[in-house]
């Protein structure tokens, strides 16, 4: 019986590790004392900045976009970089030369190299970082800047409201995911800072912008520089912007495990900055990144331990459970709809993104991103 019990306490706990940046960690975050942003008015320019890899189908949407921010902000920068485009990207682009800066790479070179040679030459007080795909909201400039009007705000994490895509669970489950990492953000901004900004849309002040490698998360790190200097990130609801979850299961798996690899390649570079953050910033860090990127271990580790328990006190009943979870894990993956096909399409993308961080581990990252064509 003891060993049962040690068994079902080893079970519990991996489980416990697996939920808790989904569970527990946002009831920590509802008791932690609360931080207010003082919204003012302010005056600054603000620079939008993206880059583009052959995103031809979405180009014509996002540059309507920009013209009704532009009729609304005469003095709106828009800066792009075209990483190497073949599609005719770069010539679209090319012909809005009265809309927007084109800045051109010298072959593949990836996003945190464009990125940064838009920061180089913003002028705006301002800048915002988004993607090609993302479509801005026309008030999202008036939204903003208010929240600069607090001296100690360094960076804003805008709302990202995820377009899921009719009859595909991929996408149904990556709107869901991201609604659910939207709700954490507002609860940490609460509590004093974010644990890191979307690309698909953040801001910061000109003067925080940080040098970095090629090979790290830019979105990440520029994000996080804010904190390390001193300043707050916060999250603001009212600065929108929308975005189509990826429709295809073989797509959205390898973009989670690129994610996953480039993730812990950023965390070795940003480990000395993170270890010298505040206990309670410290906390959210490991609680809302490290902890979901070993969530497959923790449930595997949960499930195999349970699974011994069971055995140590009925073997036919464990062989049951094995053949009553290999069958619900089957038709999960091949059900087109319903709760089991979601289930097993979080499944795939939590252990996706536990291969990508294991490829981190082992030095492999990632440098150059081609667009998901099913959004």
């Amino acid at each position: 019986m003891m060993v049962t019990a040690v068994l079902a306490g080893l079970s519990a706990t991996f489980l416990a590790l697996f939920i808790y940046p989904y569970v527990i960690y946002p009831m920590i975050l509802q008791v932690l004392g609360r931080q207010a942003v003082h919204l003012r008015p302010v005056q600054a320019r603000v620079s939008i900045l993206f880059c583009v890899h052959n995103e031809i189908e979405c180009l014509p949407g996002k540059l309507d976009n920009l013209r009704q921010l532009k009729r609304a902000h005469p003095d709106l920068e828009i800066l792009v970089y075209d990483d190497a485009s073949t599609d005719g990207s770069y010539e679209l682009l090319a012909g809005s030369g009265d809309l927007l800066r084109l800045v051109r790479g010298g072959g593949r070179t990836g996003k945190a190299v464009g990125m940064r040679q838009l920061a180089a030459i913003a002028t705006g007080n301002i800048l915002v970082f988004t993607d090609a795909n993302v479509l801005l909201a026309t008030d999202l400039v008036d939204r903003l800047l208010p929240y600069y009007g607090d001296p100690d705000v360094g960076g804003v994490s805008g709302t990202i409201k995820g377009l899921a895509q009719q009859g595909t669970v991929t996408s149904g489950v990556g709107a869901a995911y991201l609604s659910l990492d939207e709700r954490l953000q507002v609860l940490e901004s609460r509590t004093g800072n974010v644990m890191g900004a979307s690309g698909g849309l953040f801001s910061v002040r000109r003067e925080l912008y940080p040098d970095f490698p090629d090979t790290v998360q830019d979105d990440f790190t520029v994000s996080m520089s804010v904190i390390f200097q001193g300043k707050r990130l916060v999250k603001a609801l009212d600065v929108i912007a929308y975005e189509k979850s990826v429709a295809r299961r073989q797509e959205e798996l390898a973009r989670k495990v690129r994610i996953g690899a480039r993730a812990f390649h950023t965390h070795l570079f940003l480990r000395p900055q993170v270890m010298r953050m505040s206990p309670r910033d410290r906390m959210k860090y490991v609680s809302r990144k490290m902890l979901r990127w070993f969530g497959g271990v923790f449930l595997a580790l949960g499930a195999l331990f349970g699974l011994a328990a069971v055995a140590m006190l009925s073997l036919p009943t464990a062989v049951a459970l094995v053949a009553v979870a290999t069958l619900a894990i089957a038709v999960s993956l091949w059900s087109s709809g319903g709760y089991l096909a979601s289930l097993g399409e979080m499944g795939l993308a939590i252990f996706a993104t536990l291969f990508g961080v294991l490829q981190g581990m082992r030095g492999r990252t990632v440098t150059t991103w081609s667009p998901a064509k099913s959004r």
